[in-house]
């Protein structure tokens, strides 16, 4: 479910270079979900779902910077970018195999942290 937060999704999609970053990308306003601005960090992307950069954000220099690393790395099979819009799609929800990045998380700890 992690995965499928929009400040997440955000930051796998290229549009910030740390988590913290596409959080707050989300709450100013700067991003958007089937068209409508979203400012809510935690709602839950649904597959299908479009997310967009939105007006005059498409300028700011660090969502431009954060895309350069689109070109290094790319995106998690589960995503589709197109970057010279600033949008993507989220395909589908991912497999726990899918996410490739588990051997620094310590699973145990988010359960505990999000049971409280």
């Amino acid at each position: 479910m992690l995965e499928k937060r929009l400040d997440n999704v955000v930051y796998r999609l290229r549009f910030a270079s740390s988590r913290s970053q596409a959080r707050q990308l989300v709450l100013h306003g700067h991003v958007s979900v089937n068209g409508k601005r979203v400012t809510i960090p935690s709602y839950l992307v649904r597959p299908e779902d479009e997310i967009a950069i939105t007006g005059k954000s498409k300028n700011m220099v660090i969502i431009k910077d954060a895309l350069k690393e689109f070109g290094k790395s790319g995106v998690m099979p589960w995503l589709q970018l197109d970057p010279d819009g600033m949008k993507g799609k989220f395909l589908a929800s991912p497999r726990r195999s899918d996410i490739t990045d588990l051997a620094d998380i310590k699973e145990q700890m988010i359960v505990e942290f999000y049971s409280k």
